[in-house]
């Protein structure tokens, strides 16, 4: 999961100073799911750190567990607006009639799927198969046999990394602006958020939606949301999940 981070922020841009980032893709003949469907949510993939006045990234259990509970909230509100009905999976043993193992290999599966469409769509290393055919990614017969056990429509995989600067870090950042007024810049280091989700059709196996949002500051009290709070989270999943836009063929047919 760490080298799909890193590879999205790569690809997406270091901020200098504050900004959001968002860029997404979708098969070429998919329809944003809307009315009566079914989705499965596997648990959100959460990770909230904090960031030392000595530059030190410190994961935080606590805040991380804040974080996953709010953005489970924030699903469940922003889901119930487009009409379906939705499943969070808080362990791998929730699934009704689904082993625990099955969505393990399920997850494990799908995250190597989403390295190699941050790989292909976003850190610009492209294949000419896969050109003009929109995502092109599949879980495969797996993915389609959950569907059937289950009677799921769609399934839903979310990673969310939220950096929180503390206060001797935030300290830091104003000293150090103050200081490239004189000549001496002290480490900068605000906070940054990276979230990115894929979405399965369980009828074919396909990944059918993918994105990316990346939000970050170098600016001392400037933030994007903080998850660890429900209107951040409520902000971050609405960046991810809000805009779903069709696929490009659907588009055209709409356009023409």
């Amino acid at each position: 999961m760490r080298k799909i981070a890193i590879a999205a922020t790569m690809a997406l841009g270091v901020t200098t100073a504050a900004c959001v980032e968002t860029r997404q893709f979708a098969d070429l003949q998919f329809t944003p799911p809307q009315g009566d469907y079914k989705l499965l949510v596997l648990r959100p993939n959460v990770n909230v750190s904090e960031l030392t006045a000595g530059g030190v990234t410190q994961p935080r259990a606590d805040w991380s567990e804040q974080a996953r509970a709010n953005i489970t909230a924030a699903l469940r509100a922003q889901q119930a607006t487009r009409g379906g009905k939705m499943l969070v999976a808080g362990r791998r043993g929730a699934v009704p009639g689904v082993d625990a193992d099955t969505i393990a290999e399920l997850e494990r599966l799908n995250s190597i799927v989403d390295q190699s469409i941050v790989m292909h769509k976003y850190y610009g290393i492209s294949l000419p198969t896969k050109r003009r055919r929109g995502l092109d990614y599949t879980l495969g017969e797996a993915a389609v046999d959950l569907g059937r056990k289950t009677g799921y429509d769609y399934m839903l995989f979310l990673h969310a990394e939220d950096n929180r600067a503390s206060a001797g870090r935030t300290a830091l950042q104003v000293i150090g602006i103050a200081g490239c007024i004189v000549g001496y810049c002290a480490p900068s280091g605000g906070a940054n958020q990276l979230a990115y989700a894929s979405l399965v059709d369980l009828k074919s196996g396909n990944v059918v939606w993918f994105n990316v949002v990346q939000t970050g500051s170098q600016l001392p009290g400037v933030t994007f949301g903080d998850i660890r709070t429900p209107q951040g989270a409520a902000l971050m999943v609405e960046r991810l999940l809000g805009r779903m836009k069709p696929g490009r063929a659907v588009r055209r047919e709409r356009a023409s």
